[in-house]
């Protein structure tokens, strides 16, 4: 009989292996799903509306005749709002308040210097004109992944915020629609799958074109995604969710069981795992994971996702476990320790830090503030949280005196001649000849 999950330690001689096949995923797409991706971004792309209707009668079930019968009138997000039991409502203002308070200090600002020739240089910060938001319908409803993408949108100044969401046989999730109001999101189109993201990529007689798409899907979304990109911008490509939890061995055995389970319950090929110095709390983690288990609605997702990715890891101490989340790069990280912020020193690569005992990865995914949309198999060794930068560009400023020149107009002939652009050359010395002639 397979262990409910696979216990590790870093002195026994094939740990290094057994790391590398433990963190072994693959991010590129079946083959099979970029054939099928591709013939519906060419449909849509080619026919419009048209294609848009057609995919979404077959996929969703949902009759249409007429392209406009896809946008929701804006009041359809106010009502669903009004008819949230007052508890839902009150978290979800509290949340997108949190969410913007945290963005707010995200804010780039344009600047410039004077050199002392004259010479002005800068960068100025403008915002995306129009985002689209992908929110998955169906059986995943996320009204906190309406919050997260969108509210760091609006933040940035984007003008015009476009979101698509699949409502299967016509079934609306009235929180996704009230968390679009709360967020300010300004029109919705029951779309999904990968027309949708080819109707915001390429535009329809219906749908905008917008500029960037961002918000998560499953594998036809995350392939059509990865194929519009360079028409549009993408937010990232994002693998399955993912928790390492560093522990001192002082934390309730059953807060971790849970934190774990929190993103096993994702699905089947999310991980989770746990670095530890005390064989004996390892134990006891197994133990309460094993008692817990039964009593999780989702008990055979979590059940899957820990007994294929998931490991429970005896590290030497602490700074080998600091040492050893480097080199995973996780998602979300638990410092579930004693002096965590002395420990946050020593990473260099994760996604989001989450501070001592009291601070599960569950509230970092709804309403501590800091965004739950971050970079997942290892590429936080390279990637950030989205946030509001994500929505703001950066252009640069030259304005070069007379005086400057002088100098600049040679240094750029000197290096376009020995790059053969001869042309870029005699553009630069035009100037200085000006120049020369004026003084």
């Amino acid at each position: 009989m397979k262990a409910m999950i696979s216990r590790l330690d870093t002195r026994q001689a094939d740990f290094g292996a057994c790391l590398k096949t433990l963190l072994a995923f693959d991010l590129g797409q079946d083959k099979a799903i970029t054939r099928v991706v591709n013939g519906i971004l060419e449909q849509v792309q080619t026919r419009g509306d048209e294609a848009v209707l057609e995919y979404t009668r077959q996929f969703d079930g949902l009759e249409v005749k007429e392209a406009a019968e896809l946008e929701l009138p804006r009041s359809c997000l106010d009502e669903a709002l009004s008819a949230l039991p007052a508890v839902e409502r009150d978290a979800l203002l509290q949340a997108e308040a949190r969410i913007r308070r945290y963005h707010e200090r995200q804010m780039a600002s344009s600047w410039s210097y004077e050199e002392e020739d004259g010479t002005i240089l800068g960068q100025q910060i403008t915002s995306l004109d129009r985002v689209g938001l992908y929110v998955p319908g169906g059986k995943a409803a996320y009204p906190s992944s309406v919050l997260m993408n969108a509210v760091p949108a609006r933040v940035a100044g984007v003008r015009e915020l476009i979101m698509t969401v699949p409502t299967p046989q016509g079934v609306h999730n009235q929180l996704v629609l009230a968390a679009a109001a709360v967020a300010g999101v300004n029109r919705v189109f029951t779309v999904g799958g990968a027309q949708a993201i080819g109707a915001l990529a390429y535009g329809t007689e219906t749908i905008p074109k917008v500029d960037k798409i961002v918000g998560p899907g499953n594998a036809y979304v995350a392939a059509a995604k990865r194929l519009v990109f360079g028409r549009v911008g993408i937010d990232m490509v994002a693998g399955p969710s993912e928790i390492l939890i560093i522990c001192d061995g002082h934390t309730p055995p059953e807060w971790i069981a849970m934190d774990l389970f929190s993103q096993a319950e994702h699905d089947e090929l999310a991980q989770a795992i746990l670095l530890c110095p005390d064989a004996h709390y390892i134990d006891a983690v197994e133990a309460e994971m094993a008692r817990l288990l039964p009593t999780m609605p989702r008990r055979e997702v979590i059940a899957s996702s820990l007994s294929g990715r998931g490991a429970l890891i005896r590290v030497l101490d602490l700074d080998e476990a600091c040492r050893l989340a480097n080199t995973i790069a996780p998602e979300h990280l638990e410092l579930s320790v004693a002096e965590p912020m002395v420990y946050a020193r020593k990473i260099q690569h994760a996604g989001a830090i989450f501070l001592g005992r009291f601070t599960p990865e569950a509230l970092g995914d709804y309403c501590a503030g800091p965004n739950h949309v971050l970079p997942t198999s290892g590429t936080a060794r390279f990637s950030s949280p989205l946030g509001v930068y994500d929505f703001q560009k950066r252009t640069s400023l030259i304005q070069v005196s007379v005086n400057g020149s002088r100098q600049l107009a040679e240094i750029a002939g000197v290096l376009a001649d020995g790059e053969g652009l001869f042309a870029h050359a005699a553009s630069a010395r035009l100037r200085l000849q000006q120049v020369s002639h004026d003084s």
